[in-house]
């Protein structure tokens, strides 16, 4: 009988986990029917960085005959992604609520609303500035006797990772701010190890982005930059916890 009162609150975690997957899931699907609509356009924007460093009259090209039915069909599929993502974070963090306090459940929808723009914001990111010296710089390959010849499929791989991998590297600090909330890291130990964090930075956008020089540095220089936002943000947080304290113990 024990076992089994023990596995009720396990499975309804569970149960709960699965709902909140089918509410991203239909998202996810709601955003992809109405970019779908859009497929062409959206396509024809996220190509513009490249077409810009690209010599004139230059195209993609697609090699096989559904390629380019497929890349629009990603293309939407991306879009709805990025359309369901606030709806995607609003989920994760309500999942995580019912192991808060209440004052640290209050904290969830600012966190919720800046969640969405931090990840948004690194998108763009990617795409504004890293994208123009990143495509450059692989095209400064090509000589009278080499011409490159980007395919969609290829284009859309490239640009999908890096444009998710930028928009998910940049929740750092608030990741790290919630985690200082609730008191598992300290503002002492993000300073100690600091040097540990620029070596992880590193070799996280080896892994994050495609294999070469420029890519990494340029999203490793954002972290650490996000980083130091992230000890000033757990500064302040742990400040804040430690007075919420003082005035429980003076309630109490």
């Amino acid at each position: 009988m024990m076992k089994e009162n023990d596995k009720i609150p396990f499975t309804s975690h569970l149960e709960e986990l699965r709902e909140r997957l089918i509410v991203c899931l239909v998202a996810v699907g709601i955003g992809f029917c109405i970019s779908y609509g859009f497929k062409e356009k959206l396509f024809e924007i996220l190509m513009q960085p490249l077409i810009a460093v690209m010599g004139k009259g230059d195209k993609l090209i697609f090699t096989g005959l559904p390629e380019a039915f497929f890349t629009y069909l990603k293309v939407a599929l991306l879009s709805g992604v990025m359309l369901g993502a606030p709806v995607i974070l609003y989920e994760f963090w309500m999942f995580v609520a019912p192991g808060l306090y209440t004052k640290e459940k209050r904290a969830l929808f600012p966190i919720i609303f800046l969640s969405s723009v931090f990840f948004i914001g690194g998108s763009l990111f990617g795409y504004f500035i890293v994208f123009p010296f990143g495509f450059e710089f692989f095209l400064g390959f090509a000589n009278e006797n080499i011409q490159a010849l980007p395919s969609m499929r290829e284009y859309l791989g490239f640009s999908s990772k890096l444009l998710l991998a930028f928009g998910i590297v940049f929740e750092l600090p608030l990741v790290i701010t919630f985690l200082a909330r609730l008191g598992i890291v300290s503002v002492d130990f993000l300073k100690k190890n600091r040097k540990y964090a620029l070596l992880l930075f590193f070799i996280g956008a080896a892994i994050l982005t495609p294999p070469d020089v420029v890519t990494q540095v340029m999203m490793a220089l954002p972290l650490m930059l996000l980083y130091e936002i992230s000890i000033i943000g757990a500064r302040i947080f742990s400040k804040k916890k430690a007075e919420d304290m003082e005035v429980e113990e003076t309630d109490a």
